[in-house]
């Protein structure tokens, strides 16, 4: 296999994977190839219209299903996995979302619990056109219907955690996981800490689009065929998952409480601002205090997910991030259209 090699992968059912760390690798690949990966819905398929109620059709721990884990031949602890989404398509013409009893931010839940009624399990199906860029609202309990933007996204990605760990799909972390954020679309790079020879990527969860928050606990659910392409940066340690974008730098920060998730992702992208940039630290975070954005990922996960982004066109004559990695992937991502 030589740099630039193309691998196609698309999973038997049994061969899904549940948790990052704990599994064997299905293929390997190298820094510079491209992988192309057919990713299953966080249902795996099984919920396709009104009357597939989740808590029947699916069983716990058989959710949220990621492809993977794929062996990244040269990848050590401490160093960095550089991926790059070159495309996410939808691999079907429709996407569901649904609410649960007692999951998502607007409901009592075993962790706050409150004398209300739990909320009632319902779905909703999104007929989705690729062409038109658009998928299409339907109100359950009335007539009204909108056309929304299509924004394909994935929702779980990342390594295996360190120390023998396996975590579930459904953990955001250091490690990545279910970081459930539109950020995460093509177009973009995410940076991922090495914690295992091979780092073991995995990746799953698209959605069609997905409000900031995701409010209910559930993105309007697809399975997708996308395309990354890869790259290893040796010897540079990446602690929190990071993102960039042809305009912007991002952090991420996973935890509870909410304010903890943005403590961790602002620390962090005041400290790399000022390493790309020279600026003092407290003159970076009194910049990013001013001209930064906080995205949320996810509210309803084991862990919350908070974003810290500044653009690059405020900061001073910065350095490249990762010595320019997001624009070499990039134009090999071009190069694929």
């Amino acid at each position: 296999m030589t740099a630039m090699d193309t691998i196609t992968h698309r999973p038997a059912r049994d061969e899904l994977a549940y948790t990052f760390g704990g599994r064997m690798p299905v293929a390997h690949v190298r820094s510079g190839d491209i992988l192309e990966v057919f990713t299953e819905d966080c249902f795996g398929g099984l919920v396709r219209g009104p009357a597939d109620l989740p808590s029947q059709v699916c069983r716990m721990p058989y959710l949220n299903p990621v492809s993977g884990p794929f062996f990244v031949e040269d990848a050590e602890p401490g160093d960095t996995l550089a991926v790059h989404f070159a495309s996410i398509v939808p691999a079907r013409g429709w996407g569901v979302s649904s609410t649960f009893p007692h999951f998502g931010a607007l409901t009592s839940t075993a962790h706050t619990a409150t004398l209300q009624e739990p909320l009632q399990e319902r779905v909703w199906v999104y007929d989705i056109d690729r062409h038109a860029g658009t998928i299409g609202f339907h109100a359950t309990a009335s007539d009204h219907c909108v056309k929304l933007p299509l924004d394909p996204m994935i929702g779980t990605i990342g390594v295996a955690p360190g120390g023998s760990e396996a975590r579930s799909t459904i953990v955001p972390d250091a490690h990545g996981g279910n970081l459930d954020t539109p950020e995460l679309r093509a177009g973009a790079t995410l940076y991922l800490g090495v914690n295992v020879h091979g780092a073991m990527l995995a990746l799953g969860d698209g959605h069609a689009r997905q409000g900031e928050g995701e409010a209910c606990g559930v993105g309007v659910e697809i399975a997708t065929t996308t395309t990354l392409v890869i790259e290893v940066i040796k010897g540079t340690r990446t602690v929190w998952p990071r993102l960039e974008t042809d305009t912007s730098i991002m952090s991420v920060g996973c935890a509870r409480p909410l304010e903890d998730a943005y403590r961790i992702a602002h620390r962090d992208l005041v400290s790399w601002t000022s390493t790309l940039t020279g600026l003092e630290e407290l003159d970076a975070y009194q910049l990013i205090s001013q001209a930064g954005r906080a995205p949320i990922g996810n509210v309803c996960d084991p862990n919350y997910t908070v974003l810290a982004a500044v653009e690059k066109a405020l900061l001073p004559h910065p350095s490249a991030a990762y010595t320019g990695v997001h624009a070499r992937l990039r134009q090999h991502a071009a190069g694929l259209r």
